[in-house]
Formats: structure tokens, C-alpha cells, sequence
């Protein structure tokens, strides 16, 4: 009997494996996750959940119960230590050697710290990436208290407003000229540059931290420009990075994480790939999709693979981000976009993104109804001339049509 074996209980590895038992494969799966909880949604973390509008229980993907009623073997609070892909076996943290006949890493990743030479690893210092991290976090949340955020993306961001609703004085510092420069366009950056001062929110860009200040825990910041604050705590919000080190130990192929071709397969034909540690083609780029999204249709793909199916994965970006009362939806990247043009509705707000006339991308705030139609145009390749798109009077679900 063939025997798989999944490194990381987050979304890709519990994707993997039930689309393994929904395709038919009957064979013995075994998900390793080095917490000591079922897979769980981890965006609610800093959001919902910390906020204490969702319990543990809501966030598991699916009910414990479901691996042993599927008949797989999910090893809790184990690590694998090692991969041999000579010998096709897993060294785990509880000294046991597991044989694979296919091998499936969905190790995810792992938030930027800062260097200890700055304060990084003082008390008070988190970063928001699983559940531990939501629950030491919790206790700070408490009106009237002083928080520092570092860094201005979408992390930092829903971390900002999370503090800004539990009442406490929030600042966020981002070193680029504005926030969001990375991934956004200044037009989204000024959206979300508004909606947090509205509720508070000292932003200051342009600005980096030169290091955090106490002897044993923070109490205050020292900025770039020489300024410093008095902070109770910091929340540091500089991006993440692929978990590479079992695949760098296996001899794997890293590239912008662990490289896998067209069926999310690594250099080494049994071992396959998902998540945000992976990194596949997109338009003759190499890139990783950080989010939900692509950890569930990557470890899909990657399932089917595994049992000889031959699938190609075909990345569909999409992402999303809660603040406030604002739902942020994001279809298609913006990479080399040279235009942008705003479309209001009422409330409702989207950015239509193009390069050389095509349309490849669309941010939208509050406005599902064309994030939805504008996701279908970019899937079918059809780019309606911006000032159709913009025009009130346009019926955009007929552009679908057209």
C-alpha cells in the first residue's frame, strides 16, 4: 500500500490531503503539523480572533474528527527534523523515521523578526502568523494603551485597525514613502491611508525604526528622523519568508522558495510542493502567491498530481483583507501596471489596473460585485477600454458578455 506524507498542518497541507481522500486514493496519509492543534485558518488570527469574535473551535478547518474518520494520520505537535530522498524517509522531532512513497512539503513560512541588536527580542515584541502568536498577543489589547506598528502592508495594516477598535493609541511606521508602495498603487495606498487616520491611527511614512527602547521590555521607540515614542508594546509587520530548510537540506531546487514546474513537483520527482513556501510559474515569471487562495488550489493541484494525474496548476491570484468595516478584494497582479483608473459607486470603490492596455489587475473596496466581474475579465483575458469600465452608465456585467 502506497504511503504519503504531508509536511504542515496550515491550509496547503489540509487541502492536500483531503483532496487526496476525495480523488479516490486509498492508501495511508500522513499529515505532520508541528502545532499542537488541528489545521486552522490563520487570516481570522489577527482579525476576528483576536478581536474575540470568533472561538478556537471556528477556526479549525475542518473537525478534528474529520482526519480519523478519513483515515488520516495527523501527527500533532511533531516536527520533521529531515528529508532523505534517497532513501524516501522523514526524520521527525520524535525520533521516528517515516518511508514515503510521495512526499508533499506545505512547510509555509515564517514572519521577519527584527535583529536583536535593536530590541527585536524584547518582551512586548510580537509578530502575528499563528495561533500562539494571536493568544500571547491578546492580553496587550487593552484600551488606552500605547502600541507601535512596524511596517505599512497588509499585515501591519489589519493589525493597526484590530488595536484602533480595541480603543488603544496606535502608530504605524513605514520606511517607504508610503504605505502599501509594494503591492499597491497610490491610489490604494491613499484609500487606506484615510480609513486609518479616520479612526486614529498615526501613520507615519517615509520613517523607519532605528530601534526599540528598555532594558528587558520595550517602553519606547527611537525613529529615523530622531524622534522617539513611549509604546507599551510593538507589532512588527515586515513581510515573511518561504520555510525552505527541509527542502535546502534535500538538495531541492530553491527558487524564490522551493521550485516547482508546471504540476507543483520539485526537482526531485517524488516530492511535490504548495503553499507559500513554493514557488511556481506565472507568465513566464517565477513567483509565490502568498495567500489562502493559492495554498488551496496549489495543494489541489499538487494532490491530484501525486496520483499520476498529470495536472497543470494554473495560478488564479486572488486575495483579500478586512479593516474596519472595509473589505479589501484583490484579482489578478499589478506587477508593471502603467495606469490605474477609479471607478466609485455610492460607497463602493474599485481600481482597475492595466499595462500596455490589458487589464491585470483590480483592487475593491466594498464592492464585491465588481471584484467578481472583474476577476472573470482577467481569467478570460478581456481588457473593456478603461473609460467603458469607469463610466457610470456601463453595464459591467455585460462586458462578461462581450
Amino acid at each position: 500500500m502506497s504511503h504519503f506524507v504531508v509536511i504542515g498542518g496550515g491550509q496547503a497541507g489540509a487541502s492536500l490531503v483531503a483532496k487526496l481522500r476525495t480523488e479516490g486514493f486509498d492508501g495511508e496519509i500522513t499529515l505532520i503539523g508541528a502545532e499542537d492543534v488541528p489545521p486552522y485558518q490563520r487570516p481570522p488570527l489577527s482579525k476576528a480572533y483576536l478581536l474575540g469574535e470568533m472561538e478556537l473551535e471556528r477556526l479549525y478547518l475542518r473537525p478534528a474528527a474529520f482526519y480519523s474518520d478519513h483515515d488520516i494520520d495527523l501527527r500533532l505537535s511533531t516536527r520533521a527534523v529531515s528529508v532523505d530522498p534517497a532513501a524516501r524517509t522523514v526524520a521527525l522531532s520524535t525520533g521516528e523515521y517515516l518511508s514515503y512513497d510521495a512526499l508533499a512539503l506545505a512547510s509555509g513560512s515564517h514572519p521577519r523578526t527584527l535583529p536583536a541588536a535593536i530590541g527585536g527580542t524584547l518582551d512586548g515584541v510580537f509578530t502575528m502568523r499563528d495561533l500562539r502568536d494571536a493568544d500571547t498577543m491578546a492580553p496587550e489589547l487593552v484600551e488606552g494603551r500605547r502600541v507601535l506598528i512596524i511596517g505599512g502592508g497588509y499585515i501591519g495594516l489589519e493589525a493597526a485597525a484590530v488595536c484602533a477598535k480595541k480603543g488603544l493609541s496606535v502608530t504605524l511606521v513605514e520606511m517607504a514613502p508610503r504605505i502599501l508602495q509594494r503591492v499597491a498603487s497610490p491610489e490604494t495606498s491613499d484609500y487606506f491611508r484615510a480609513l486609518h487616520q479616520s479612526h486614529g491611527v498615526d501613520i507615519r511614512e517615509g520613517v523607519g525604526l532605528d530601534r526599540l527602547l528598555g532594558t528587558d521590555r520595550v517602553t519606547g521607540a527611537r525613529l529615523t528622523d530622531g524622534s522617539e515614542l513611549a509604546v507599551d508594546f510593538a507589532v512588527v509587520g515586515v513581510g515573511i519568508t518561504p520555510a525552505t530548510a527541509l527542502a535546502e537540506g534535500a538538495g531541492l531546487s530553491l527558487d524564490n522558495g522551493i521550485a516547482t514546474d508546471a504540476q507543483c513537483r520539485t526537482s526531485d520527482p517524488a516530492i511535490w510542493a504548495a503553499g507559500d513556501c513554493a514557488s511556481c510559474l506565472f507568465e513566464g515569471n517565477r513567483i509565490r502567491l502568498e495567500s489562502v487562495g493559492n495554498a488551496i488550489d496549489m495543494a489541489e493541484v499538487a494532490a491530484q498530481n501525486m496520483m499520476g494525474k498529470a495536472v497543470d496548476y494554473v495560478p488564479a491570484p486572488w486575495f483579500w483583507s478586512d479593516q474596519y468595516d472595509c473589505k479589501l478584494q484583490i484579482a489578478g497582479l499589478n506587477t508593471g501596471y502603467d495606469a490605474v483608473h477609479v471607478k466609485q459607486t455610492g460607497d463602493a470603490r474599485s481600481h482597475w489596473y492595466y499595462r500596455d492596455g490589458v487589464l491585470v489587475a483590480v483592487d475593491a473596496m466594498n464592492d464585491a460585485r465588481n471584484y467578481m466581474i472583474g476577476k472573470r475579465l482577467i481569467e478570460a483575458g478581456k481588457s473593456p477600454a478603461p473609460e467603458v469600465i469607469t463610466d457610470p452608465a456601463t453595464d459591467m456585467k455585460a462586458l462578461l458578455r462581450s
